[in-house]
């Protein structure tokens, strides 16, 4: 079994993996049109995580497969129902490789549409200012974006995915704006 992750799986990776690879699927964007009330944020003050969202069948979502031993599928299986619990449910695509294999099938977390978590389009100084000021019990949400941000930046560095780095521009001016540091 393989697992595709194109958000935080990318850069926190809690689970067992025998092999990894970068590569993308299609027909997809990756928006920050999910809620998080747990991880990056409270039900009183939700985060912004992303999700996949049907698009063109020219578009790609890169990120990282990780290859599951057999003797770990059920386990990690049962661990990711959990840690993407926040309205995201398992479906089968097709991933592609950069290099060295076919295509072939991967679970993907996806946010569901109708659950009360997934907050659809929104614009993107919204978002900023709301990541800006979530913070959740797996820290800020501000983490969670800079960490996606340097992650994708690092496996493909060449994609322009405009809607990911103008919600970190925005949130990082916002940050500049209100005097905080990063360091």
């Amino acid at each position: 079994m393989w697992v595709f992750g194109y958000g935080s799986i990318i850069w926190k990776v809690d689970f067992p993996y025998a092999v990894k690879t970068v590569g993308y699927i299609k027909g997809y964007a990756r928006k920050f049109y999910q809620l998080s009330m747990d991880h990056r944020g409270t039900r009183e003050n939700p985060g912004r995580v992303v999700t996949i969202v049907p698009d063109s069948a020219h578009s790609r979502v890169w990120g990282v497969a990780f290859k599951v031993p057999d003797n770990f599928i059920d386990q990690v299986i049962h661990h990711l129902d959990i840690r993407e619990k926040g309205g995201y449910i398992r479906k089968n695509l097709t991933f592609f490789p950069l290099y060295g294999h076919p295509p072939f099938d991967s679970v993907v977390y996806v946010g569901q549409e109708h659950h009360e978590n997934f907050s659809g389009g929104a614009d993107e100084d919204s978002i900023a200012l709301q990541i800006v000021n979530a913070v959740g019990s797996s820290g800020t949400n501000v983490e969670y974006l800079l960490n996606l941000a340097k992650s994708l930046r690092a496996i493909a560095p060449l994609v322009d995915e405009q809607h990911l780095y103008n919600v970190e521009e925005k949130v990082l001016k916002l940050l500049e704006d209100q005097g905080k540091s990063l360091k």
